[in-house]
């Protein structure tokens, strides 16, 4: 299939857990939408971010950060209460990886200062890492059971309850529907080969559990591993879970959204992933292609990464087919760091393990998650430079 690819524009959707002033995990059974949204009420709105962000239904998704939840409505289709799992920062739209992450780092270190004064601390997981289960609670009425049935994501909107993960949402002028389409299969077949990259769920219900990914293995098949975005009905496929959505807004014709990484609690890693993704897209080498993401691939390299020889001889085909598309020097920097954990085998939730088995708690261990972002003392001069 030949593309006629010219400019790449980048965003983030990044979810963020917290740590309450108790010292316990967040969640939606000890904490309240308002107390999330007090944090959010701290943070400014920019005007210039619309319509390239949309506001949804709810009217929850105001600004550049908003409290994640499981909506829930009364008989008459009403937003009545929003059960929470975190607070997720979004990016606006960007021609450069680089100005991607400036504006998430930026974001992020002001969710951490507005979160500190009502003594919230920002978590990295991508895993519950206590809970195994979420259920409504009231049991959904007649209006909530009906709306789960419009979409493979309704029916399936329990999950992301207990998980915390990125969209890595990329686009390219000059893609067709089809063309769309296509990168959207491919990137679901290749989901489980890359995604070891990010891993950081290895806890499970208070303790370790077996394998890096929790989030991947009781996710990513029930749950789309990738989604592409388009203008018209026509260009959808039907398949569970989904492929393709029709955009709700202008600005998302076209978008590819990558879904099946964990949580990053290093940011330069989302540029380094971006840039693969964006391989990804040039190649034209790779033949692989799949509609809906293989469960059993996904929960086998959940469990082993890297270590899997299937999964590593996968993994170094992909980067080195990627490595042969046309990249910038910075583009191929990041790429090389890419390989550099691919080969020590390496995922984030490596770390996370060691020190568990060190003694530390798991709420201390999800605290350290970000300490590779600037701390607030040097947030003034980091925003000076954006």
């Amino acid at each position: 299939m030949s593309f006629n690819i010219r400019a790449f524009k980048f965003g983030i959707e990044h979810e963020v857990a917290f740590i309450r002033p108790d010292g316990k995990f967040a969640d939606f059974a000890n904490t309240t939408f308002a107390e999330f949204e007090t944090i959010v009420a701290r943070l400014p709105h920019y005007d210039q971010d619309y319509p390239q962000l949309r506001v949804g239904d709810a009217g929850i998704k105001l600004k550049r950060w908003y409290v994640e939840g499981f909506e829930r409505f009364d008989q008459k289709g009403e937003v009545i209460d929003c059960p929470p799992k975190g607070i997720e920062i979004r990016t606006t739209v960007h021609d450069s990886i680089d100005d991607t992450l400036s504006e998430l780092r930026e974001s992020f270190e002001r969710l951490r200062i507005a979160a500190k004064k009502s003594a919230f601390l920002p978590a990295l997981t991508s895993f519950h890492p206590y809970r195994a289960e979420f259920i409504p609670t009231p049991p959904l009425n007649h209006y909530e059971q009906q709306r789960r049935q419009e979409s493979p994501e309704m029916r399936t909107a329990h999950i992301p309850m207990l998980t915390q993960g990125p969209d890595l949402n990329l686009s390219a002028a000059g893609l067709t529907p089809t063309q769309l389409v296509d990168i959207g299969r491919k990137l679901t077949y290749y989901s489980p080969f890359i995604i070891p990259f990010s891993y950081s769920s290895p806890f499970y219900q208070g303790s370790l559990w077996p394998g890096l990914s929790a989030r991947t293995f009781y996710r990513t098949g029930a749950r789309p591993a990738a989604m592409v975005f388009v203008a018209q009905t026509t260009d959808l496929i039907d398949s569970m879970p989904s492929l393709t959505q029709l955009a709700r807004i202008p600005a998302e014709v076209g978008r590819i959204e990558f879904k099946a990484f964990d949580s990053c609690g290093d940011f330069e890693l989302y540029g380094s992933l971006l840039t693969l993704l964006k391989g990804l897209v040039l190649d034209q080498s790779l033949p692989g292609r799949a509609t809906t993401p293989d469960a059993k691939w996904h929960q086998h390299s959940a469990r082993f990464g890297f270590a899997d020889k299937t999964v590593y001889d996968q993994a170094q085909a992909i980067l080195a087919a990627v490595n042969q598309v046309e990249l910038d020097a910075e583009e191929r920097d990041r790429l090389t760091k890419l390989q550099e954990k691919l080969n020590q085998r390496y995922s984030p939730a490596h770390k996370m393990i060691e020190t568990y088995k060190r003694g530390e708690s798991i709420v201390d261990i999800l605290q350290q998650g970000y300490e590779q972002q600037p701390s607030s003392e040097n947030y003034a001069l980091m925003t000076r430079r954006l």
